[in-house]
C-alpha cells in the first residue's frame, strides 16, 4: 500500500503542480488584462480575454524593441532608473531571470562540462557564457577563462566558478538535462535509465 501511494504521488504530483502553476499564471495575467480592459470601459468579456490582451501587448512590445529609436529611448530610461541602488538590484535580478527564458541566441555557450577534482572525481557543470565580464577578465591571470555554474542539489542556488577552458571536458548533454541531473542529485537520470532497461527487457 505504501509503495502504491508513493508511486501515485510520484507520478501525479509533478503534473498537478505544473498545471496549477500555469493555471495560476494564466489567471493572474487574465486578471491584469481585464483590469486594463475595464479602464477602457470594456466589461464582462469571455474568460481569457485579459490574457489575450496581455499577450498582444507583449507581442507589440517585442516588435517595438526591434526599432532602434525605441531601443535607444528605453536604454536611456533604464540607465536613469539604474542610478537608484534598490531599483538596480531588483530590476537587475528580474532582468537576468527573464533573460534565461530566451536562450536561443546563446544556447551553444551553455555547454555541459566535467571538471576533474583533486581526488580524481568529476563534477558536472555548465558553461554560462563564452567569457567572464571584463573587470574579472582583467583581474584574472592570462588564459581562456569561462564562468561555469555548479548547480546545488535540491535547491535553485548554485556556485559560479571561473575555470580555464583547457581544464574542461565537454559533454554531449543538453543544459536542461544537466540541470535536472544536478538538481535531483542524479536520481531522475537513474530512474529514467531503470525505466528504459525495464522496457528493453520486456520487449
Amino acid at each position: 500500500m505504501k509503495n502504491t501511494l508513493a508511486r501515485g504521488l510520484t507520478n501525479l504530483l509533478p503534473m498537478v503542480l505544473s498545471i496549477w502553476l500555469f493555471w495560476s499564471l494564466f489567471i493572474s495575467l487574465d486578471g491584469l488584462g481585464k483590469l486594463l480592459l475595464s479602464l477602457l470601459g470594456i466589461e464582462d468579456l469571455f474568460v481569457g480575454a485579459g490574457f489575450i490582451l496581455v499577450a498582444i501587448i507583449v507581442f507589440i512590445a517585442g516588435l517595438l524593441f526591434s526599432v532602434s529609436p525605441i531601443v535607444l529611448l528605453y536604454g536611456w530610461l533604464e540607465r536613469q532608473l539604474m542610478r537608484f541602488p534598490l531599483f538596480k538590484s531588483v530590476y537587475g535580478s528580474i532582468r537576468d531571470l527573464a533573460g534565461l527564458m530566451n536562450r536561443d541566441s546563446n544556447h551553444k555557450a551553455q555547454q555541459t562540462v566535467l571538471i576533474k577534482q583533486a581526488n580524481g572525481s568529476y563534477i558536472v557543470g555548465s558553461i554560462m557564457s563564452d567569457k567572464p565580464p571584463q573587470p574579472l577578465a582583467d583581474a584574472l591571470p592570462e588564459g581562456d577563462w569561462v564562468p561555469v555554474l555548479f548547480q546545488l542539489s535540491y535547491q535553485m542556488a548554485g556556485v559560479t566558478t571561473l575555470v580555464r577552458r583547457e581544464d574542461l571536458i565537454e559533454v554531449d548533454w543538453s543544459f536542461e538535462d544537466a540541470m535536472r541531473f544536478n538538481l535531483t542529485a542524479g536520481i531522475t537520470a537513474t530512474k529514467a535509465n531503470d525505466v528504459a532497461k525495464q522496457q528493453e527487457s520486456s520487449q
